[in-house]
């Protein structure tokens, strides 16, 4: 509102516009479009392209902004010039909850996201290491699988038991041991539950607005209070951190110690005289809050809606425990080995992750030099929003595409390795997740 009082006391739209740039909506003076994006950016956004077409520009304060909602236009965006698109804004969130842009999600593109993602997939992620750990996956899987048959016949609330078995298996294969208390009487440093709400509260100021990105001269003001939580989170997270960091520098100055975590492995790093950029403890902080918070919601949020639509359309249900039934049987476990073997599995995977992305924007990209696309310019300093829900739901691409139809996805070969613009769950080019 307040800037709505503003705008009016002055000429309505920006003054000259650079020429030959995207289509898209005239900004006002000082808000730019902002008034124009609703709780629901990614809707309000969807809704313009329809008018504007599949790229957009607009201004979000006196920031240029593009928004591609096509799998063509996140193509351009993500592979033809991800080297111009290879960077990020600086935003508050970066700022604030990630030791000043510290991880690799928030990075500027140079020197040490490029080390850190060199880190994560030769040592995080590598299949060496991802398989020595496979017996933490299967124990885990186990125990949540007693607990659910525990509760049998009791409505359960089921994102919580998922929360909980990333959590136990990310923060066993990360940091060694489970650092949440299971019981009033345990030691460890937070419970499930005050975990939980931190993490949620990442994934929320993620998908934020904050107003002072945009307009800074208002930054200081805080009007959403938004700045505000990601201190008092950065702060929930720097002690859950220190605590971590000490037990295992502890643990280090005994004669009998033998790395065995990813924490024990970035220590040894910070070591390491031969790398370019020093890893500080700031920096390892920000790697370890990526490995954690990067994997406990998102894949249990994605669980969660793959169940709603299965309990939803019965058939579908059947159709999966049949397959299980034929490829597994009712006498053994699922082993990560047969999941190649269950197609049908992987199609209600993939039209999940279709029509109910995590990121229904994905991660922002940030121009580094001015650049012309199909004849408009776009200069340097633009971020760039691809907008996936946009994308799932493109008629051209998907036959009725509100409906959950996992059979479209059985002999098409489409993956979610950013290699298939139709499907981008991960993203695409240098910024992709790693995590994958």
């Amino acid at each position: 509102m307040i800037f709505y009082i503003l705008s009016i006391k002055f000429p309505f739209f920006n003054h000259r516009r650079t020429k030959n740039v995207p289509p898209g909506p005239k900004p006002w003076l000082i808000i730019g479009n902002l008034n124009l994006i609703g709780a629901l950016p990614h809707q309000s956004l969807h809704k313009l392209s329809q008018k504007y077409g599949p790229l957009m520009q607009l201004k979000f304060g006196s920031k240029p902004v593009i928004v591609a909602s096509s799998a063509d236009m996140a193509k351009l965006f993500l592979r033809t010039y991800d080297h111009i698109f290879a960077s990020r804004p600086a935003i508050a969130i970066g700022k604030y909850t990630t030791y000043n842009y510290c991880d690799i999600a928030w990075a500027p593109y140079g020197p040490y996201w490029l080390q850190g993602r060199k880190i994560y997939l030769n040592e995080m992620f590598s299949s060496k290491r991802l398989e020595s750990n496979e017996y933490i996956r299967v124990e885990e899987r186990r125990a949540f699988a007693s607990r659910l048959y525990a509760v049998s016949g009791k409505p359960v609330r089921i994102k919580d038991h998922l929360s909980r078995l990333n959590l136990s298996i990310l923060s066993r294969m990360v940091l060694g041991k489970k650092y949440f208390r299971e019981s009033e009487n345990g030691d460890e440093m937070f419970a499930v539950e005050e975990f939980q709400e931190i993490l949620d509260e990442q994934l929320f100021l993620n998908s934020v607005f904050n107003i002072g990105d945009w307009i800074p001269w208002v930054d200081f003001l805080d009007l959403q209070g938004y700045v505000k939580r990601m201190k008092v989170l950065s702060k929930k997270f720097d002690k859950f951190h220190e605590h971590v960091l000490d037990e295992h520098r502890a643990r280090r100055m005994k004669k009998d110690y033998v790395a065995k975590d990813m924490v024990d492995s970035l220590l040894e790093l910070a070591d390491d005289p031969n790398l370019q950029v020093k890893l500080t403890s700031d920096a390892i902080k920000g790697l370890i809050q990526d490995l954690i918070s990067g994997g406990i919601d998102t894949s249990a949020t994605t669980v969660e809606w793959a169940m709603s639509e299965l309990m939803k359309q019965p058939k579908l249900m059947a159709k999966a425990i049949q397959e299980l039934d034929k490829v597994i049987g009712r006498e053994k476990w699922v082993e990560e080995s047969d999941i190649p073997n269950l197609p049908y599995l992987d199609a209600i995977v993939k039209e999940t992750l279709r029509l109910h992305p995590v990121f229904v924007l994905l991660t922002p990209r940030f121009s580094l030099q001015d650049c012309n696309i199909l004849g408009f310019n776009i200069p340097k300093g633009t971020t760039v929003f691809i907008n996936s829900w946009s994308i799932g739901r493109d008629e051209a691409l998907w036959e009725k595409p509100h409906e959950f139809r996992p059979e479209r996805f059985l002999g098409l070969k489409m993956d979610v390795k950013g290699q298939n613009f139709e499907l981008l769950p991960f993203g695409s080019g240098r910024r992709m997740c790693p995590g994958l």
